[in-house]
């Protein structure tokens, strides 16, 4: 169960955000989805992840997320990752740099019947 669900959390990070495959949310994550981090005003469900992955790609040319480590146990999944890109456009209340972007992360995701129903997430942003 535990690879699974990593298989999971790597197509998640690739087929979405990476390869911009937005369709892939509906296979990928649950309808219910709950963000326990949610920006204040973001959609509730896939409907936030669709919103956050369109904002992270606008502002960020060239995203390019990379699973640093992965740890599985049960339902649960945490994955360290980093995010690069060059800063194009507003994100997290910071205006554009024109400059390399790096984001750290840290999330802790729950799959059920194969999808993503819950998600935590600390993050950090350097080089702005």
């Amino acid at each position: 169960m535990s690879i699974q669900n990593k298989l999971i959390l790597r197509r998640f990070f690739e087929e979405i955000f990476n390869q911009g495959d937005l369709s892939a949310l509906e296979e990928i994550v649950g309808a219910d989805y709950i963000n326990h981090n949610a920006a204040p005003g973001e959609a509730p469900g896939r409907a936030g992840v669709k919103q956050f992955v369109i904002d992270l790609q606008t502002a960020l040319r060239d995203l390019n997320l990379m699973i640093d480590d992965q740890i599985a146990e049960g339902d649960k999944v945490v994955t360290r990752w980093t995010a690069t890109g060059i800063h194009q456009g507003a994100f997290a209340g910071i205006p554009t740099t024109g400059k390399p972007m790096v984001i750290t992360a840290i999330n802790i995701h729950r799959v059920v019947d194969g999808q993503i129903q819950e998600g935590w997430l600390q993050w950090g942003m350097l080089g702005r």
